[in-house]
């Protein structure tokens, strides 16, 4: 993948001088490419760093039967025809059977969807409360997009169709409507269905990330600060989507911020259950007594501030790119709304979360 970066990189014009590797880290992984730059740059390693990510969900590779691919590597190192073809006559249908992708735990052998469907349920979050938030998600998102306040999507000509200058997954429905589709991970009486669950999709996403005096000496007038960041990890069966209830207290403590100080928050919408899941975790301190080592709890972000552009249920889920999506949607939003800070988090596979402070840059 380190090759297929650098290839990238020369593929849009960067210097062939220009090193560049790849980051990994599922749903955070182009968070983890923003850290990663900043830390370059206060190492002194860099000047200047672009970060980012991209998903092609449309075209993700599929691959041959782990009993298929020995035997291509042994054949690979056969020296005689009679190797060749003993080890060809062992090759049996079976063999041929595609192992086809699945966005399950290595842990758990458990996909997402599963968890998000058990975490709903141990939070007593209902499928009508999952209904109503992923309605306000497409509904909020749409508004957004029809008053032109998405504006950091750049049009792509997709080879042999049209031009992409909008997101197209936005799609508001009605209660009545979503409330017909059967539940997708547990059946019959799950309560994670597809129009609840945030949609795979293509898309790519990057930040121009260099110090202050490095930017304005350069002409550029930058759009926010990223003034902290964490990383946590918890349990990757019962908690594998609660990475912003541990991470959005331990950011706020390391910046000196209070709840109430934030004014636009940014979380990755994985699940609504998920997304209502850690509403009721953060408000309680029961949970954060007795999972957190906590004295009380941090509180809830009001939704008056939380994901009011829309977010991953309504604009899709590209895993490399949604951070980035998340912190300059974060910045833009600070800047319409006249806030200060920014809190954005987002859960990931392995039961890792992250959580990031933002700051409007001086206007």
């Amino acid at each position: 993948t380190a090759t297929l970066l650098l290839q990238a990189a020369l593929g849009a014009g960067f210097s062939d001088k220009t090193p560049a590797h790849t980051v990994t880290m599922a749903c955070i992984s182009s968070n983890q490419a923003m850290t990663t730059g900043v830390g370059l740059i206060a190492a002194g390693q860099c000047d200047v760093v672009v970060a980012g990510g991209v998903e092609l969900m449309s075209d993700v590779p599929i691959r041959h039967s782990r009993k298929m691919r020995k035997t291509m590597l042994t054949l690979n190192r056969a020296k005689t025809l009679g190797q060749k073809l003993s080890l060809i006559s062992k090759i049996r249908p079976d063999y041929f059977a595609p192992e086809l992708p699945a966005v399950a735990e290595f842990s758990t052998s458990e996909t997402m969807g599963h968890s998000a469907d058990r975490l709903a349920a141990a939070f007593g979050v209902s499928r009508l409360e999952q209904d109503e938030y992923a309605l306000r998600s497409h509904t909020l998102a749409k508004r957004a997009q029809d008053e032109g306040l998405l504006q950091d999507v750049v049009p792509f000509k997709v080879p042999g169709k049209d031009t992409v200058t909008k997101d197209n997954g936005i799609r508001p429905s009605s209660m009545e409507q979503m409330g017909k589709l059967k539940p997708a991970f547990i059946k019959p009486y799950g309560t994670v269905t597809a129009a609840n669950s945030s949609f795979l999709t293509d898309g790519a996403s990057a930040m121009l990330i260099m110090s202050e005096e490095k930017a304005l000496a350069m002409g550029y007038k930058p759009k926010a600060y990223l003034r902290d960041f964490v990383y946590v990890s918890q349990d990757p069966k019962d908690q594998l989507l609660l990475g912003p209830t541990y991470a959005t207290p331990k950011v706020l403590e390391k910046a000196g911020l209070t709840l109430g100080d934030i004014d636009v928050f940014e979380f990755h919408e994985a699940f609504a259950g998920q997304i209502l899941a850690n509403l009721k975790a953060m408000d309680s301190d029961w949970f954060a007594q007795n999972y957190m080592g906590r004295k009380s709890k941090v509180g809830a972000p009001p939704l008056d501030k939380f994901n009011t552009w829309g977010g991953s249920l309504s604009l899709g889920h590209p895993f490399g790119a949604t951070g980035c999506r998340l912190v300059i949607t974060a910045a833009h939003r600070l800047k319409k709304e006249g806030g200060q800070y920014g809190l954005v988090a987002a859960c990931a596979a392995g039961g890792q979360g992250h959580a990031m402070i933002v700051e409007l840059y001086p206007q």
